[in-house]
């Protein structure tokens, strides 16, 4: 199975969280539990940059995160890239210290290991069978892979990427990365979204990238051919089981599939028609409903456990609040993991209430692509979460956007908000 359809883009396809199995099962209840017998601040973070590893598949994924203090309590930020992801649900029991990972329904599990050590486990409580990766972590450290010991290669530019699978499928993508002596940042496009911000290190002729955002733990390896201006020997490692291979050429042109070209209505067809039920109990929202009519509406397919979702939220949240007054609406699909209602429903409201989402939010459905697709019978198929669906005034579809190029992208980001903030303007305007 393609790490696709397994995670959020094309993986994030997304996301990821891991175990030791140290006295944590994958149970709601142990969640609660740690609430109800908190004793006080997580006393076993201390100040500082962390490095930590998680354990899986023979591999090490490292990532670094910072705890500071802030009013007399932890609060953790994970540091990938440019980003830092602020995490200030930690609750202690006994010994062990629950850092919930943001909006995800995963946590890092940890307790001391000594001075200046933590060990425990990612645990992804929302996964179909029990999920956990071993992790550890060590104060002070500031690199996430050891110091380069041969003289670095040059893997900065654009390159023309194709992935297989471990069943032989492949699809494309774009590596974009920017290097600095023996340190790299960049990412890798695909057709459903991005894999966010990675960092690493290239020694010699291999490359080293990884990143967690609590949802998904990736790291890549791979070794550049100067001769041939190629990358061979690529692997790409994703949470406790993904993993694919990768083999890239330099190339400054490389390019996708048009994203508003992928995902289209069945003929005959101008309209969506759906009514799902609010985030809020006891009532549903439609597009015929009367706060929509006569504006331009933005739809959009999300999840919360989807970290491009998460990415694409982050830009819609503020954008509507500076653009509402213009006669723009936004509703937001969400398509959750939990069948059970009321769960799906919990879960969006936590994203609503932790990114300031001001839009109104349904829950439409299971975080399967196929139900998405039945969900909303008027369109081809749905490929991806996130999907971005505009509506004019009256109604009518004008433009449907597969994926989401996150600002770990750069330039790509910069062209999506550009063409979006286009769009909406000649909607309004008419």
């Amino acid at each position: 199975m393609s790490l696709r359809s397994k995670f959020c883009p094309p993986a994030l396809a997304t996301a990821l969280l891991l175990s030791l199995g140290a006295c944590q099962s994958n149970s709601s209840s142990e969640k609660t539990a740690a609430v109800q017998n908190e004793s006080g601040a997580a006393s076993a973070l201390k100040p500082g940059t962390w490095r930590a590893v998680l354990s899986t598949q023979g591999q090490e994924i490292p990532f670094l995160f910072d705890v500071e203090a802030v009013g007399g309590k932890s609060v953790v930020y994970l540091r990938n890239g440019e980003e830092r992801l602020k995490l200030d649900e930690i609750t202690t029991a006994g010994d062990s210290t629950t850092i919930t990972l943001g909006v995800f329904d995963a946590a890092l599990v940890v307790r001391p290991d000594g001075a200046d050590k933590l060990k425990g486990t990612w645990v992804k409580y929302d996964a179909p069978e029990p999920y956990r990766v071993p992790f550890t972590a060590t104060l002070g450290g500031q690199k996430l892979f050891p110091a380069a010991s041969g003289k670095p290669q040059s893997f900065d530019g654009t390159w023309s990427v194709t992935f297989k699978d471990n069943e032989g499928q492949t699809y494309p993508a774009v590596g974009v990365f920017k290097q600095n002596g023996s340190d790299i940042k960049g990412t890798f496009l695909t057709t459903t979204g991005d894999y966010r911000y990675l960092d690493g290190q290239v020694d010699g002729n291999k490359l080293q990238l990884s990143t967690f955002d609590g949802n998904h733990g990736y790291l890549f390896t791979a070794t550049r051919n100067s001769d041939t201006n190629t990358i061979i020997n690529g692997d790409f490692y994703s949470g406790k089981s993904g993993h694919e291979t990768w083999t890239a050429k330099l190339d400054a042109n490389a390019k996708l599939p048009d994203a508003n070209s992928l995902t289209f209505l069945k003929p005959g067809e101008k309209k969506l028609d759906f009514k799902f039920p609010n985030i809020y109990e006891g009532g549903s929202i439609s597009p015929s409903d009367p706060k929509y009519k006569g504006k331009v509406v933005v739809v959009q397919l999300l999840g919360s456990w989807c970290p491009n979702c998460m990415d694409e939220t982050n830009f819609l949240a503020p954008w509507y609040e500076k653009n509402k007054s213009r006669g723009v609406e936004v509703i937001g699909l969400g398509f959750e993991r939990s069948p059970d209602q009321k769960k799906a429903a919990q879960r969006l409201i936590k994203m609503k209430e932790r990114l300031n989402v001001g839009y109104d939010l349904a829950v439409a459905g299971i975080a399967d692509k196929d139900a998405a697709g039945k969900a909303l019978p008027q369109i081809n198929k749905v490929l991806a979460f996130p999907t971005t669906i505009i509506l004019d005034k009256k109604g009518d579809v004008r433009k449907i956007h597969t994926g989401f190029s996150g600002p770990g992208t750069g330039k790509y980001y910069d062209e999506f908000v550009a063409d979006f903030n286009k769009t909406i303007n000649q909607l309004v305007k008419e």
